[in-house]
């Protein structure tokens, strides 16, 4: 998945399985790898993404399980979440060609989002087998947006197997936790500061037996005449988002749906966001920028995030 990962067992009586969560952790990692990263040119989903085939190609349950979910996310989101943006994301420099020295023209986005859209161009089936099928020969699926959390989710149902209830599973950045922490209290993680100048925690949550991820504009961007454009890209105008909100926290009932609602969420900005925050009952923290001083910054929560974080609502430098 290109990024690192940290898990943490609370272990008492049972100092003997301790050699075999590293090993159910590496197993189940290359698993999840061998299906659903885009860095592995032999994993299930980047063979789906070279072939050209318009047929309905068979797929594996782990596969078809995230992409239902992105789905869901997909249509809930109003397109929001969108895991066949590739064309849009090489287009701005984003991905893995070099980006070019001038922004992408009008006619350039114009013809990568007739490309993209989930709900267009990829359909799933689960009759007479799991499947999926692609609109072009072109077509891609990039699915940064929840793999990782669906790795949590497979890491702690692995470490739930061998008989442990208080656990961590963190994998770049976003997070599953199960039970108590080491000191028998609910785990406590920080929420990180958008600042791409400073390494500072802006909130503590306290939890336990939910997943959390956070998606922020602040670590990938670039500038160009004076305009900032970030990594997030609005699948609804083919261009970088350009509101006010830096981050968007989710907790879900697993990290999947964290990651995935963290991202989509981030996309909409906190006004759009936060409505179908409310109507999908979602605990949602957004981070959003002063509109005068952008190194200021303001809390808005849902109101699920609020009955299970209370909290003040403040501007904080």
């Amino acid at each position: 998945m290109g990024t690192s990962y940290n898990v943490t067992v609370v272990v008492t009586n049972d100092q003997g399985k301790v050699d075999q969560i590293q090993g159910a952790i590496d197993a189940t990692l290359v698993d999840v790898n061998a299906k659903m990263s885009n860095w592995d040119p032999n994993s299930e989903i980047s063979k789906f993404n070279r072939s050209e085939s318009t047929d309905f190609l068979p797929i594996s349950e782990h596969l078809y399980e995230v992409m239902h979910s992105a789905e869901r996310v997909h249509k809930a989101s109003l397109g929001q979440l969108d895991v066949t943006l590739g064309p849009l994301i090489e287009l701005w420099g984003f991905g893995s060609k070099e980006r070019e020295s001038e922004t992408p023209s009008a006619e350039a986005i114009a013809a990568a989002l007739d490309r993209v859209g989930l709900s267009e161009v990829i359909e799933l089936r689960d009759q007479p087998e799991l499947s999926m099928k692609k609109k072009y020969p072109d077509t891609s699926v990039y699915l940064a947006s929840l793999a990782k959390g669906y790795g949590i989710d497979r890491v702690a149902l692995a470490i739930e197997d061998l008989g442990f209830s208080d656990f961590m599973v963190e994998i770049g950045g976003d997070i599953y936790v199960s039970g108590e922490n080491v000191k028998s209290k609910p785990w406590r993680i920080g929420v990180e500061r958008p600042s791409a100048t400073e390494m500072a925690i802006e909130k503590i949550i306290s939890t336990s037996n939910l997943g959390m991820a956070t998606s922020g504009d602040y670590r990938i961007y670039f500038e160009k005449d004076g305009v900032r454009y970030s990594h997030i890209i609005d699948a609804q105008t083919g261009a970088p988002v350009t509101h006010k909100t830096a981050s968007v926290t989710v907790l879900a009932e697993n990290a999947m749906m964290a990651d995935a609602w963290a991202t989509a969420l981030l996309v909409l900005g906190s006004e759009a966001g936060m409505s179908i925050a409310e109507k999908e009952e979602l605990a949602v923290l957004f981070i959003v920028r002063d509109e005068q001083d952008n190194s200021g910054f303001s809390l808005v929560a849902s109101s699920k995030f609020e009955k299970m974080q209370p909290m003040e609502m403040e501007k904080t430098k």
